[in-house]
């Protein structure tokens, strides 16, 4: 398993980067067939290529992951793949390449593979767009969805998920001189202040919505009223019915300066994953390893697509450690095997052997 992880992080996959997702595509695509058997076929698409791999059969449950990683070319010779403390750690190891070792090797415990796919993709981390179409439709042939994005603190699953978006708010207003006649102007930065205010006050966290201004930007010139500015917005929702609110709302933005023009794109693209969405899983875990935890948490997964579809989802059944996006990343490797023999037992009671 140590080898096979060394093998994928030394690959490296930032989202975007076309010519090392289809690298890192092949490599992925080797390690399943190596562990498996069969033919893992690469899915292109214009986000680079995804890897689709069937063990034949009724399609009863599928593996989801993502091969695509937050870090930029180059991050590898500066933090290499390296074991030391009972830590394994490299760009990617635990979101997510340690959880498809896991999920591979825990399948090729299994004498029977019919049934079983694996679908691992080149885009989840900026958004899921290319794929989510694929991700749908094989979770609603298959019936029964395992994420293994890392594992929640401690090593518990993720039984639900907030549902999450990005919103960029654009204003736009009128260039003056600053000094010589700043009333002829319309100040698209003091616009972008007052609608910081209005959505910060849209979150309601006593009920799990957080509306959390992230990025802003405005003016050109020291002297020049800015006639243009940028405000980027992180939404987290725990319903359906607060993502239609914060929809809305969005929609509903008004300038408060007299000709100032606001323009708003985005949407809360992750629909939430309820904790009912994996509680028939969750039950199938805790009977195979009692006194497993299960969290709901605040970050996205592809698992919220599969979920939203009334398709029973079970998240965060990667890797055991932590730092994920992070220089620290790391998992913890006397963790692997057991997490390994969880993807043997749930596949096999899925399937009710």
């Amino acid at each position: 398993m140590i080898e096979d992880l060394r093998t994928l992080v030394e690959v490296e996959s930032p989202s975007r980067d076309l010519e090392a997702l289809a690298a890192s595509a092949k490599t992925v695509a080797a390690v399943i067939e190596s562990r498996l058997g069969g033919e893992a076929v690469l899915v292109g698409s214009e986000a680079g290529p995804h890897v689709h791999w069937s063990g034949g059969g009724e399609p009863r449950v599928l593996i989801l992951g993502h091969h695509d990683t937050v870090f930029p070319l180059g991050t590898l010779a500066r933090r290499p793949f390296r074991v030391e403390g009972g830590r394994a750690t490299g760009p990617g190891v635990f979101d997510m390449l340690g959880g498809l070792v896991q999920a591979v090797h825990g399948l090729a415990a299994l004498d029977d593979l019919s049934g079983v796919e694996i679908l691992v993709t080149a885009d989840e981390e900026v958004g899921s767009g290319s794929s989510r179409a694929l991700i749908e439709e094989r979770a609603l042939a298959c019936g029964a969805v395992l994420v293994f994005e890392g594992a929640a603190d401690g090593g518990g699953l993720k039984t639900g998920r907030k549902g999450c978006g990005t919103f960029r708010v654009s204003i736009a207003g009128r260039a003056s001189h600053a000094g010589l006649e700043p009333a002829a102007g319309v100040n698209a930065l003091v616009e972008a202040a007052h609608q910081v205010l209005d959505i910060a006050a849209l979150g309601r966290p006593e009920i799990g919505t957080t509306v959390t201004p992230t990025v802003a930007a405005a003016g050109t010139l020291d002297n020049v009223v800015p006639a243009e500015a940028t405000v980027v917005v992180d939404v987290r929702v725990e319903s359906a019915e607060e993502k239609e609110r914060i929809e809305a709302a969005f929609a509903a933005l008004a300038p408060h300066l007299d000709e100032a023009r606001i323009t708003v794109e985005g949407a809360v693209g992750r629909p939430p994953m309820p904790e009912s969405a994996s509680a028939e899983l969750f039950a199938v875990a805790r009977e195979l390893r009692p006194g497993i935890e299960g969290v709901a948490v605040g970050g996205g997964s592809d698992g919220n697509f599969t979920a939203a579809l009334g398709v029973p989802t079970l998240d965060g059944l990667g890797a055991v450690g932590g730092g994920a996006h992070a220089d620290h990343e790391y998992v913890v490797v006397e963790a692997m095997a057991e997490r390994a023999s969880l993807v043997t037992g749930l596949v096999n009671a899925i399937r009710g052997v």
